[in-house]
């Protein structure tokens, strides 16, 4: 029993533990890694840095934007978040947040994610983001994930979505250094969520998800991962003629070429490890992943301002 004196603190414990449920319902790490994309594609479009204004805007409504998607994400998967032990402590599935407060949660931050990028950027910015939510929440979560191998594939179009989002927040069009540069994030997802996929394979088959590394043996899954990574490097090395009056040149592909080597020798070490019946460690190809994304757009940022 508490006292007149501790429940203001007890009032305060909960609000913090309810705030934390939220914002844990957004995924805060996937959209970290999303926003990576967005500020060189931004970059790339203007030439140089593009307004701050546009910037902020655009960082916040692509923000908001990815939390929506993954806050449906989380209301409808919360049967099998509890099955998987990766997931089991999500808001949904401990009764932190009820199901009605996400579904209402996802629903504002999609209306004011739409209304912020239609009225600060551009309104094909927003309109790609609307579909982006859509195709992640519906198409992705509900159908793709739970009834198709190929899962990660058709969610890799939601992923590098925020490429077009950025570029299009700044001229209000979409042009071809945009679409090879969501090329490169689209085929960089399979070689980053498999190798994630494998660590968890027990969770995902435990949940009856097909992802690839549940259906499919493991020297396939290394295979299919060293093809997509190989794709990754060749069109990231694409962006070079394709962008090269928009400020790219030998800084960025010095720089993508050395990072793909070190990518795909990664790989091919993930495989060789399969075949020889060795323990995979495929989380070391996962963490491997994320540096080649950041340093990437690091690259393409540092190119289009030297």
């Amino acid at each position: 029993m508490t006292t007149l004196s501790e429940r203001p603190a007890v009032q305060a414990g909960r609000l913090s533990a309810r705030v934390r449920g939220y914002v844990a319902l957004t995924k805060p790490r996937i959209i970290e890694l999303l926003l990576v994309t967005t500020l060189p594609a931004m970059m790339l479009a203007s030439g140089g840095l593009p307004p701050w204004e546009l910037l902020l805007a655009t960082m916040a409504g692509g923000t908001l934007a990815a939390a929506a998607a993954n806050v449906f994400n989380c209301w409808y998967d919360r049967d099998i978040d509890r099955l998987m032990h990766r997931t089991e402590r999500r808001p949904l599935v401990t009764g932190e947040v009820t199901p009605r407060a996400a579904l209402v949660f996802g629903l504002v931050l999609t209306v004011l994610s739409i209304a912020l990028l239609y009225a600060a950027t551009t309104p094909l910015a927003a309109w790609l983001a609307a579909g982006a939510i859509l195709y992640y929440a519906v198409l992705y979560t509900m159908v793709f994930k739970r009834y198709t191998r190929r899962s990660t594939e058709f969610g890799g179009v939601p992923g590098a979505a925020p490429v077009l989002i950025g570029w299009a927040a700044v001229t209000g069009t979409l042009a071809w250094p945009a679409v090879v540069f969501f090329g490169v994030v689209f085929c960089w997802q399979m070689p980053h969520f498999w190798a994630l996929a494998m660590r968890f394979r027990a969770d995902y088959a435990r949940a009856d998800v097909p992802m690839l590394p549940v259906v499919a043996g493991p020297l396939s899954v290394g295979r299919q991962t060293v093809a997509w990574t190989w794709l990754t490097v060749a069109v990231s090395l694409l962006l070079w003629p394709v962008a090269d009056g928009f400020g790219i040149g030998w800084v960025y592909t010095g720089a993508a070429a050395v990072l793909g080597l070190w990518f795909i020798v990664e790989a091919h070490r993930l495989l060789r490890r399969i075949r020889a019946g060795a323990e995979a460690r495929p989380m070391q190809l996962f963490h491997i992943s994320i540096s080649y994304m950041a340093l990437l757009s690091v690259a393409i940022i540092v190119d289009v301002l030297v």
